[in-house]
């Protein structure tokens, strides 16, 4: 095996990891294969795959943390030319994702000459993360409005104001060019959550309560470093990671975190993998249209026949509209 081909083993996975004694922990996702499969079922304009990119990635980080069978869905709903983009995670580890673009308004950014850039493409409206479990647990819903110029932005106001729990995240999607001269898409993330001392996430927010109330009263981690310390160290150490580091299929996920975080120690732990799953099937389609009156159905054909293509992978389904009776 290549060096190559063993740091591609790498690909469609996500990584979770722990800052030893600082009460740090995070994971590093890698999509090879899957994000370029998800990303070249559509026609896709350049920037749009490269948010759609960034939207799987995401997922793929916060979808990790999911500690029962369920699925989580991000989604944004916004007036820009991007009106509507949806990318889920079920567990152990399928994904999809699809963005719905306005054309016209695609158009006349596209012909500004200006850098196009996520928040342009979104423009305003919100952002909702959703997870709904496969038992019979409550469904969690946390909404916050798009800010800033990224995906990752939002992703930070979301975790500031619904779960009090600092975090940072880095997200990179790009075209490079595969052994065969072909040009594929790959994406990369990676994210850090600060956990008090104890490691509990009641225990992270009432430290959030504290600072916000000014409180100073100093908190150790297990080596004596004060833990906002120990945080702020993390996070600039993050922010120094360049998006090369996070696509490149030569820097696997384990040299990345060594080169971070080497002084403090790093464990990772058991690699999640990942794969495109789409939930459409022919039988499913058809059960869905037979739900409607037969005579709707006719209404919807075209020379008796029904077509339907799902918006997610773009699999097409045909079926006689005559043979759809409705379901009593």
């Amino acid at each position: 095996m290549t060096e190559l081909e063993r740091q591609l083993t790498a690909d469609d996975r996500v990584l979770p990891f722990q800052v030893e004694c600082t009460g740090v922990r995070g994971r590093v996702v890698r999509l090879g294969h899957l994000v370029d499969d998800v990303l070249s079922r559509h026609d896709y304009p350049e920037p749009v795959g490269r948010l759609l990119g960034e939207a799987l990635a995401l997922t793929a980080l916060l979808g990790e943390s999911l500690k029962f069978d369920g699925t989580l869905t991000l989604q944004t709903q916004s007036d820009g030319p991007v009106s509507l983009l949806v990318t889920t995670f079920t567990t152990p580890g399928g994904m999809r994702g699809y963005a719905q673009v306005e054309d016209e308004a695609f158009e006349a950014l596209r012909s500004s000459d200006a850098e196009i850039t996520p928040a342009m493409l979104l423009g305003k409206g919100h952002l909702a993360l959703t997870i709904d479990p496969a038992k019979e647990m409550d469904r969690y819903q946390g909404i916050v409005a798009l800010h800033g110029e990224s995906l990752a932005e939002a992703a930070h106001e979301y975790f500031r104001q619904s779960e009090q729990i600092a975090t940072s995240i880095k997200l990179a999607v790009g075209c490079v060019e595969s052994a065969g001269g072909k040009s594929v898409w790959r994406a990369g993330g990676i994210m850090i959550q600060h956990l008090a001392a104890s490691g509990g996430i009641q225990d992270e927010r009432e430290r959030a309560a504290r600072l916000e109330a000014g409180e100073t009263r100093q908190v150790l981690t297990e080596g004596g470093e004060d833990v906002e310390e120990a945080w702020a160290r993390a996070a600039i150490l993050l922010d120094t990671v360049e998006d090369h580091e996070l696509l490149d299929p030569l820097v696997a996920p384990e040299e990345l975190l060594y080169r971070l975080y080497h002084e403090d120690g790093v464990r990772v732990y058991e690699p999640r993998a990942l794969a495109r799953e789409c939930r459409c099937s022919e039988a499913r389609t058809q059960n869905i249209l037979r739900s409607f009156p037969l005579e709707d159905l006719k209404d919807m054909a075209e020379d008796g026949k029904l077509r339907v293509t799902c918006e997610f992978c773009n699999e097409v389904y045909d079926f006689d509209a005559e043979t759809l009776e409705p379901v009593v």
